[in-house]
């Protein structure tokens, strides 16, 4: 056998071996992240069981929901009105150095949003 059929000879052996290292590396690395997808696909089931669950009582929670929020800018605007009638209404005799808000009162437009004029 000349020199040049033995040098391909072990390319060749050297390129087969090379190729299964790195088909063996591939390999295990396939097969974990399969494991973690897996233990992923286990995870979302056992989620959308837990919310098949509660499904049920969505309904009522919703409904709830949105008793609250349709009554939040009437308690908004009562929590302003009680606020405003305890007020402590000092004396004049204030220094002049108190800091004042340059907005002045606060105003709520809550009341506007579902329709009652306050004005």
């Amino acid at each position: 056998m000349s020199s040049l059929a033995l040098w391909s000879v072990i390319d060749i052996a050297a390129l087969i071996a090379g190729l299964a290292v790195y088909l063996f590396i591939v390999s295990s690395q396939l097969k974990r992240v399969a494991a973690d997808l897996e233990e992923s696909a286990n995870l979302v089931w056992q989620i959308k069981q837990d919310a098949e669950a509660i499904e049920p009582g969505l309904t009522s929670i919703n409904t709830t929901g949105r008793v609250v929020a349709g009554a939040l800018p009437l308690l908004y605007g009562m929590g302003e009105g009680i606020v405003a009638g305890a007020t402590f209404a000092h004396d004049e005799h204030v220094a002049d150095g108190v800091a004042k808000p340059a907005m002045g009162t606060r105003r709520s437009r809550l009341m506007e949003a579902v329709g009652v004029d306050i004005d």
